[in-house]
């Protein structure tokens, strides 16, 4: 899988907002619907799943099962978001997309997210929690936390807004 950066590749993700045209529009939802058009995506392949067994044969290949508890990778992932919060250090505010960094910098980050992800995806199989579905649940938890017509636009808590 391969991520599309100004032509570049690497794992997991795509970019293709560089391939949509746009075309003008006086309609307010025709333009914020472009906008979405043009967001980020990840490539559908490898699944959650694919992922999910793909670290357990690796694991399994090399009897690592005994290390692998839940305690150990939770953390082993916090000690990679940990590396992650390393590569952002001393940087001020970053842009989305990463305007500023060299490819190398990018396949890096890259790298110590997969790393983050694959403890997440194993630490959630060895708690027997379905992320897929886990994310739906949430999700709609959050939409009901945080209407978008009481908090668009503000980044308080939902315990600080007022009914």
């Amino acid at each position: 899988m391969a991520l599309q950066h100004n032509g570049t590749a690497s794992k997991l993700a795509k970019h293709n907002g560089e391939t949509s045209d746009h075309h003008p529009s006086t309609n307010g939802k025709e333009e914020a619907e472009h906008e979405h058009a043009d967001r980020f995506t990840f490539t559908s392949e490898p699944t959650l799943e694919d992922i999910r067994r793909m670290q357990a044969e690796f694991t399994d290949e090399r009897n690592w099962n005994q290390f692998h508890q839940p305690r150990n990778l939770l953390l082993a992932l916090v000690g990679e978001v940990g590396e992650v919060s390393e590569l952002f250090q001393w940087r001020g505010e970053v842009a989305e997309g990463l305007p500023d960094w060299t490819e190398p910098e990018r396949e890096h980050l890259a790298q110590e997210l997969s790393d983050v992800l694959i403890y997440l995806v194993e630490l959630a199989e060895k708690c027997h929690v379905d992320l897929p579905r886990a994310v739906l649940r949430k999700m709609a938890l959050n939409r009901l936390k945080y209407p978008a017509s009481k908090v668009h636009g503000s980044a308080k808590k939902y315990t600080e807004y007022k009914d």
